[in-house]
């Protein structure tokens, strides 16, 4: 309770520089949030042209309805499969007509051939996973034609694969950032109070005991700027709805409560990292 006490004083003796270090703390964290926000949206953005892969298993004129059912009740058991739906040349003669209305004219009835339309469970839409998919439903008696856009799910997941990785490294690199501003922050209240930390080393405080209320300082000061980070953000989200017409997609709940856990673990480490340092010298 004593270092609590003595943290919380921190905030009333020097209130000029305890806004300035959560003010720093706050715009350098709302940095960090636009760019995880910018990267939650291209992730929802690729996840709902994922949801869009479809293979659609072409079967042989003749085949009857009951063959086509059972093709896509065998199909649908398959572990990667989500949903098999049967297609029949009606349906696919009025979905012809429905995409391409200007040319409703043109098709005729049992000129499209009836398919099965097979939609895969998220976790099972990398190549190798439709590859495999494609190759049982080929194997099937009544299927004469697999369409599935091979190359097109390549680069999908390629450009997945590539935004994860960058999103990783640049999400490292604005961590590292935030926990230097907020060390450097820590540091000059450290500074301010080099004196009373050489007199607690005199009588013969130990370092836990002269650490402790700089750590419980930061860890307030990280939750704090954390918040009002994610304010920042919840506000710049709304501006570029607003103006820009983008239907964008904001934080949860459980990753909200995460970045101001993280913001007091980011303020925690500085502190650490600035006491420790000062510590060393004294």
């Amino acid at each position: 309770m004593t270092s609590v006490r003595t943290a919380l004083g921190t905030f009333r003796r020097a209130p000029l520089l305890s806004a300035l270090s959560i003010t720093t703390i706050a715009f350098s964290l709302f940095a960090f949030g636009l760019f995880g926000l910018v990267a939650l949206n291209i992730r929802h953005a690729l996840q709902g042209v994922e949801d869009r892969e479809e293979i659609r298993a072409f079967v042989a004129d003749g085949t009857s309805d009951e063959q086509l059912q059972t093709l896509a009740d065998q199909v649908g058991r398959y572990r990667e499969v989500a949903s098999a739906t049967v297609v029949t040349q009606e349906d696919a003669l009025q979905q012809a007509r429905t995409e391409l209305s200007e040319f409703a004219d043109v098709f005729e009835s049992q000129v499209l051939p009836a398919s099965v339309e097979i939609r895969l469970r998220p976790g099972h839409r990398d190549p190798a996973s439709v590859r495999d998919v494609v190759n049982r439903v080929r194997e099937r008696d009544v299927v004469e034609d697999v369409r599935y856009g091979a190359e097109w799910i390549t680069q999908l997941y390629r450009l997945r694969n590539i935004a994860e990785a960058t999103g990783a490294a640049l999400g490292l690199a604005f961590a590292a950032v935030a926990i230097i501003i907020i060390g450097a922050t820590i540091r000059m209240a450290v500074l301010s109070r080099s004196r009373e930390i050489s007199i607690m080393r005199l009588v013969g405080a130990t370092d836990g005991f002269i650490r402790r209320p700089f750590l419980i300082e930061g860890s307030l000061k990280g939750a704090i700027g954390g918040a009002l980070a994610l304010g920042l953000t919840w506000f710049a989200m709304r501006q570029l709805d607003q103006y820009l017409h983008f239907q964008t997609v904001f934080f949860d709940r459980q990753t909200a409560v995460i970045g101001v856990v993280s913001g007091a673990f980011l303020g925690l480490l500085g502190s650490a990292l600035s006491v420790g340092r000062h510590l060393r010298r004294v």
